[in-house]
């Protein structure tokens, strides 16, 4: 029998905030809620569905450095261009981490500063 990963827990001082940015970015949706901490996943899916969610868990902890493990995302129906221009206005902002400049790919940072990368090849939307 294997493990498989079911959802991914990110913690962070505003859950709100967090879910309705991911949501936007990743046309996610609000799956549950239990004391503060919010699972967002794709629409009519639920816990242990063929995606991991993301659950935005509650802390005071201060995020402290670069986060050793980061998500990236793919444009599904733009170029990376014009996907790059809407993750700004959603609130991402661009971060730098040692990048050359040569990179086909930006690494941008969610609104508590949780660096995710943006890369070049565009895939199919997951409702296909």
């Amino acid at each position: 029998m294997a493990c498989r990963i079911t959802e991914l827990v990110l913690d962070c001082a505003d859950p709100q905030r967090l879910a309705d940015f991911w949501c936007e970015i990743l046309g996610y949706v609000e799956l549950d809620r239990d004391q503060g901490d919010i699972q967002i996943g794709p629409p009519g899916t639920a816990f242990g569905g063929p995606q991991p969610t993301l659950l935005f868990s509650r802390s005071t902890e201060p995020k402290r450095e670069k986060l050793r493990l980061h998500l990236d995302v793919n444009p599904t129906d733009r170029d990376q261009d014009a996907e790059l221009r809407r993750l700004l206005a959603a609130g991402a902002r661009p971060v730098e981490i040692g990048q050359t400049g040569a990179e086909s790919w930006h690494v941008l940072a969610d609104p508590e500063g949780n660096e995710f990368c943006l890369l070049r090849r565009r895939v199919e939307d997951g409702e296909h």
